[in-house]
Order: structure tokens, then C-alpha cells, then sequence
């Protein structure tokens, strides 16, 4: 039983390491790289999607959190 539970936290953890992953890669940066020399001149009109960064922020916040506390019960619970 105990073995199963740690598999399952094990997998669990690996997915939230891929979400993590996901959600930095997805934020822009400080000069926005890349992005910014392809829209070019469209933030002018239409400005940056500054929700986007700010919900990608609070999400990466959040997963990092339980992804850290996760690691943290898996070492102590072995």
C-alpha cells in the first residue's frame, strides 16, 4: 500500500516538473527574445497581453509550490 502511494506521488510529481517546465518556457521575458522581433510593430496597436504574463506568473508560483513540497514529503517519508 505504501508503495503504491509513493508511485502515485512519484508520478505526480514527474507531471507537475512538466507543467512547471510549461509555464516557464510560456512567459515572455524582460525583452520578450524572440517573440518580440516576430510581432514587430502589432504591440504598438494592440498592445502585450500583460494578463497572460500575470496569470502564467501566478500559475508557475503555484506549481512550483506544491512541486517543492512535494519533493520535500517524498525525501522525508523514504
Amino acid at each position: 500500500m505504501v508503495d503504491a502511494l509513493r508511485i502515485v506521488l512519484t508520478v505526480v510529481q514527474v507531471l507537475l516538473a512538466i507543467a512547471l517546465i510549461a509555464a516557464v518556457i510560456l512567459q515572455s521575458g524582460r525583452s520578450a527574445g524572440l517573440s518580440g522581433a516576430i510581432t514587430g510593430g502589432a504591440e504598438t496597436f494592440f498592445g502585450k497581453k500583460k494578463g497572460l504574463d500575470e496569470l502564467l506568473g501566478k500559475v508557475t508560483i503555484a506549481v512550483a509550490t506544491v512541486f517543492g513540497a512535494l519533493c520535500l514529503a517524498l525525501v522525508i517519508w523514504r
